[in-house]
This record gives structure tokens, sequence and C-alpha cells, in this order.
């Protein structure tokens, strides 16, 4: 058993998933500091989205160990691994579109009565929810919203409301998948600054193509390429990195140069 560290919250060691011979992530040794906001960026195919399914345990590694919290935790089921308090939230935005803004963020609440999933339950007996319910759309910007059904939201306040749903389960280690993914200017600045405000006393681990966030952002990178870690540090620092300049050239995404501004 790896010995707990206060400062380190998550750390992989030669994590490795390999798929009928393809290796997506090979020996990837990754270490989240706790309280940091913490970026995986790299082209299409680096491995970022199967980094993310190892952590949650939704795949399971090849070889190679995840540690939580100094405990071992690579074998451990997906509930288990939640009930750590490692929480995904997923690229695409996951909410129940017909439900109010409110009732979404209960959902995520009822975990605390012992009542999850439990759909058939009383609407009474949820409503001891709303005021927490509340504090976590006033948290994010949506109260005024609380009671407009989730499908009339705009894209970037559904993303909004997701991180409330997320923020409901109470993590200690947020994964965040794309977090400002097809968002105009607008929305990209607010939800950044909600992520920024709600990574407060927490932990954050976020897959994020926009550089402008990553860079405003962050406070450790990691650039994943072909599924092995190429680069790590401060923004400053990777976008000094000339192999990681390379990585970038004629990619379909966003490059490194100039991106923060």
């Amino acid at each position: 058993m790896a010995s707990p560290s206060d400062d380190i919250i998550l750390e992989t060691r030669a994590l490795t998933r390999a798929f009928k011979g393809f290796v997506a992530v090979s020996e990837v040794n990754l270490r989240v500091r706790r309280g940091h906001i913490h970026a995986l960026i790299g082209p299409n195919g680096a491995g970022k989205t199967t980094m993310f399914n190892l952590l949650t345990k939704f795949l399971i590694p090849t070889s190679g160990q995840i540690f939580y919290e100094g405990t071992d935790i690579t074998r451990e089921r997906p509930a288990e691994v939640a009930r750590r308090g490692i929480i995904r939230s997923f690229q695409i935005s996951a909410v129940f579109p017909h439900l109010s803004v409110r009732e979404n963020v209960r959902i995520g609440l009822q975990r605390r009565l012992g009542t999850s999933f439990h759909f058939w339950r009383s609407e009474r007996s949820l409503e001891c929810l709303d005021e927490q319910a509340d504090e976590l759309l006033d948290a994010v910007g949506l109260l005024e919203f609380a009671g407009e059904t989730t499908v009339n939201l705009p894209y970037g306040r559904k993303r909004a409301l997701e991180i409330a749903t997320t923020l409901a389960l109470d993590p200690a280690l947020m994964l965040l998948d794309e977090p400002t993914q097809g968002m105009g200017h607008e929305d990209v600045s607010r939800v950044t600054e909600l992520i920024r405000r709600v990574s407060k006393n927490r932990t954050v681990l976020m897959v994020e193509h926009n550089m402008g966030v990553v860079a405003g952002l962050c406070d450790a990178i990691t650039v994943l390429q072909r599924g092995q870690v190429l680069s790590e540090g401060s923004y400053e620092t990777v976008a000094a990195d000339q192999r990681v300049i390379e990585a970038y050239m004629g990619s379909t995404e966003t490059t490194l140069a100039g991106a923060h501004g």
C-alpha cells in the first residue's frame, strides 16, 4: 500500500490500458495535488478520455496502479470509487431534460437521504432537499431558473446545471470532461469562472481543449501524446516545450501558440 501523502490526492503508477494490441494509455505516472486544478490536454487520440475511464473504473487497467488518498483503488468498482468522493461530469451534458432545474439537483442530493433512484418516492419526502438544492443553484448562478424545465435552458447553462448536480454528490475530487466544449465566448467565461469558484476546498482534474481556459485556470498541466506523458508543469512550462508545440502542429485542435489571451 502506498504511504499517504498530505499533498497528493490522486496518483497513478505506470498506468497502462491496451485494447487488442493497441496501447491507449502507456505507463502514465500522474500526481494530482490536493486543492489544485489540474488539466489533461493533448491532441485527439492522446488517451485523455481513456485515462478518465480508468480513474473512474469504467475501464480496468491492463497494468499499473491507481492510488486515492494513499489507498490502492485499482481494482475497485465504479460505485466504490464514487463513494470515496471521485465524481465525474461527462462530456455530453448528463441532465434529465424534462425535469425542472431544481429537480435535477435534488436527484443528486437524494444520495444523502439513502433514497437514490427511488423515483417513486413521494414528492413531499424530497422537499427537505429544496434549500440545499437552491444553495447549489445559487452557487452556479442558476437560482432564478430553479423552476424552469431543463430542456429550455441554453447549452451553457445546462453545463452549469451539470456541475451543480456533480456538486450535489459532495465530491472531494471532481473530474470534468470537456466542460466548455461547444460553448460561445460568453458561456466559456461563465463556466470558467464557475469552475474557479467551486474548486475552493476541492480538487479538480479536467480534460479541456480550450487553451485559453487551461492557461487562465489550471495550476498544473499534463500533456499526453499517444497515451504517454509528453510534458508536465505550469502552462508557461508546457507552452514553451518544443515537443508539445510539435504535437499540436497540424492537429485539428487549438494550438498552444497564442492561445492565452
